[in-house]
């Protein structure tokens, strides 16, 4: 085959060309900055004997590596460890927010990204790097490259083979037996035919001297994917429904996938983890792996950080109509809404670049990752960066927000659908001093106290916990005793005394626990910290006037869960519905009573025919309106 030139004058060989193959790959771009970093990279993949080494394999699977694997054949992982639920009776899975002591990478293609991971998350904990040549990671992290000599304190290098980057699809969750002691780590049938990746499990709980729990085996064969998971730390967790597709009997060209029902999964998750609500959202269709964690991440208990794209844009409309049915079908560890923060989702940049619906890369700000007092994520360029940055500030004040960039410098990682949440993985310490309150709102009291409540726990019980607060953070800040509630073991109280109308009142809990080990939440505090102002009750009421009650069906076209939102002005009752084109009433959405201000409404488009609809209200006084939508 003769070589090609590209648009930079670059000779390409067959190797390289069979490189640009691979999907999401999006190299051929007709604009100078894509090219450069689609040579930079050719050239390093290039120098391999084998394009189907490690240092290749993108997050997809692709033609060639089924090519490759039906050629060579492949070996399953069988070191499965305990096949069997992890034998306690308070079984927590850690959230990502809580103490670390352990960040986990495998080391490839990106020296740089991952040097930068290396160098922030080893002032928080320690850094275990797997290796395949431990002293070229040495030399990188040691050496001028990349923003200069880095010293090994905290890193731990382990020598070990591997597959690929991907090491959160591939590593186990960190996993209390006992609540918050009996650490031990859980992990799942991994959906790649990759067996060395999906043997880092076992090297890293040999590492640690830690128990691994698995399912790997009948009754409890689990298949899943760390991308697609996200847990709260107290029984909750989201996925997409890819959980449910790669369970479900069916088969692919290298494996068959257990089968269960969507309870039989609830339940293996139940057992293994300790989680009994199991959000499952629809997939993404521009999203190619379907992991969730490309378009959310939990801030904390109550704040669900969630990608914005512009309206009818890509995934925007699908991932707001999964938005709207997790706030009304579900709630916080204490029985509250999420709180929701919206980050824009930048399109890619350059000319041939744009939204994934336009074949762009699929750039994304909520794939970072906590490391203590650090959260770390990935940036693209300044006119989205600085949007982003801002966002996780004010969102996180008093932590340590680093962006690592993952489209530039030759390093384009982005362009493999993944960043830094893909390619690093935590390890919860052993012994957690658990701190979760639910922060204050906004008020209009300037007359009554404010009551602080929080649950504080440690394996060694609590012996002191405080309340710390201040009407400005850089001044000083009053402590108050917190005391247990009546009938209580882990839920404590205090007060902040009534402020007067225009005050901001900033906040922190502070525990110590018998053992001595002490600990504060928001966890940099008192660099961090909650806040809530005091309001005046006369600014900012709107009025109600008697319009269409329709806000804006979505997504719109529908295909899978739909959202229809409805805005009264008083309390009524009513029916919603589709219709199709010929006025036949398809299917009831709502019937009964309707209360005051807005209201979400979901139906499944999924095995609607394909059309234009309907959908309609009326109201028992007779009021009707409607509304088209598309169904596809």
């Amino acid at each position: 085959m003769p070589s090609i030139r590209i648009c930079c004058g670059q000779l390409l060989s067959p190797l390289n060309l069979l490189f640009l193959s691979l999907p999401n790959s999006f190299i051929l771009k007709q604009h100078s900055q894509i090219c450069a970093k689609a040579l930079l990279f050719l050239i390093a993949v290039s120098s391999s004997s084998d394009l189907l080494s490690q240092r290749s394999w993108p997050h997809a699977l692709t033609d060639q590596e089924r090519d490759h694997f039906e050629r060579v054949g492949f070996e399953p992982h069988v070191v499965r460890g305990i096949e069997t639920p992890p034998p306690y009776d308070n079984i927590r899975t850690a959230a990502e927010w809580e103490e670390v002591e352990a960040l986990t990478i495998a080391w490839t293609d990106f020296p740089c990204i991952q040097k930068q991971i290396v160098e922030a998350a080893k002032e928080e904990c320690t850094v275990i790097i797997f290796a395949d040549d431990e002293e070229q990671v040495i030399d990188y992290l040691t050496g001028n490259a990349c923003g200069g000599q880095l010293t090994l304190e905290n890193v731990q290098i382990v020598p070990t083979e591997y597959n690929s980057i991907w090491i959160r699809d591939y590593g186990a969750n960190t996993v209390y037996g006992s609540w918050n002691d009996d650490r031990v780590l859980v992990d799942w049938l991994y959906n790649r035919p990759r067996p060395d990746d999906d043997a880092i499990p076992d090297v890293l709980a040999e590492t640690m001297g830690l128990e691994l729990y698995s399912t790997t085996g009948e009754p409890y064969d689990l298949m899943n994917t760390g991308g697609n998971w996200m847990s709260d730390g107290f029984g909750t967790a989201f996925a997409s429904e890819l959980i449910l597709e790669e369970n479900n009997g069916g088969s692919t060209w290298w494996t068959d996938y257990p089968d269960h029902s969507a309870s039989e999964i609830d339940q293996i998750i139940s057992d293994f983890h300790g989680v009994d609500t199991y959000i499952n959202m629809p997939n993404l269709p521009y999203d190619g792996i379907h992991h969730i964690d490309m378009h959310m991440k939990l801030l904390d208990e109550s704040t669900l950080l969630v990608a914005e794209y512009p309206e009818g844009v890509a995934d925007g409309p699908q991932i707001n109509a999964n938005l709207e049915y997790v706030l009304a079908n579900f709630t916080t560890r204490w029985g509250t809404p999420f709180d929701v923060i919206r980050i824009p989702s930048p399109p890619e940049q350059g000319w041939g670049g744009g939204y994934p619906d336009a074949n762009g890369w699929y750039l994304t700000y909520t794939n970072s990752v906590f490391v203590n007092n650090t959260i770390l994520l990935p940036t693209y360029y300044t006119e989205y960066d600085t949007t982003a940055l801002r966002i996780y500030d004010e969102a996180l004040p008093g932590y340590n927000v680093v962006g690592i960039d993952c489209d530039n410098n030759g390093e384009a990682i982005i362009s493999l659908s993944g960043a830094i949440h893909c390619i690093t993985h935590t390890v919860g310490v052993e012994d957690p001093l658990m701190i979760s309150h639910l922060p204050l709102p906004d008020t209009e009291d300037s007359t009554n106290d404010y009551v602080v409540e929080a649950y504080i726990s440690h394996r060694s019980e609590i012996q002191s916990a405080t309340m710390h607060w201040s009407t400005s953070p850089d001044e000083e800040w009053n402590a108050v005793p917190m005391a247990l509630l009546a009938g209580e073991t882990a839920n404590w109280s205090a007060s902040i005394p009534a402020q007067p109308v225009g005050t901001s009142v900033y906040y922190y809990v502070e525990a110590e626990a018998n053992s001595g080990k002490t600990g504060t939440r928001p966890m940099p505090a008192p660099e961090g910290w909650w806040s809530f102002a005091v309001i005046d009750q006369n600014v900012g009421i709107d009025g109600h006037f008697w319009v269409d009650p329709f806000l804006q069906a979505f997504p719109n076209p529908a295909s899978a869960i739909a959202c229809v939102p409805l805005d009264l002005p008083r309390a009524a009752k009513g029916e919603l519905y589709l219709s199709n084109a010929l006025g036949q009433k398809i299917l009831v959405i709502h019937s009964g009573n309707i209360k005051a201000g807005v209201n979400k409404y979901f139906f499944d488009a999924q095995g609607i025919a394909q059309g234009a609809y309907l959908l309609t209200l009326d109201l028992e006084n007779g009021q009707r309106w409607s509304q088209h939508l598309m169904v596809k």
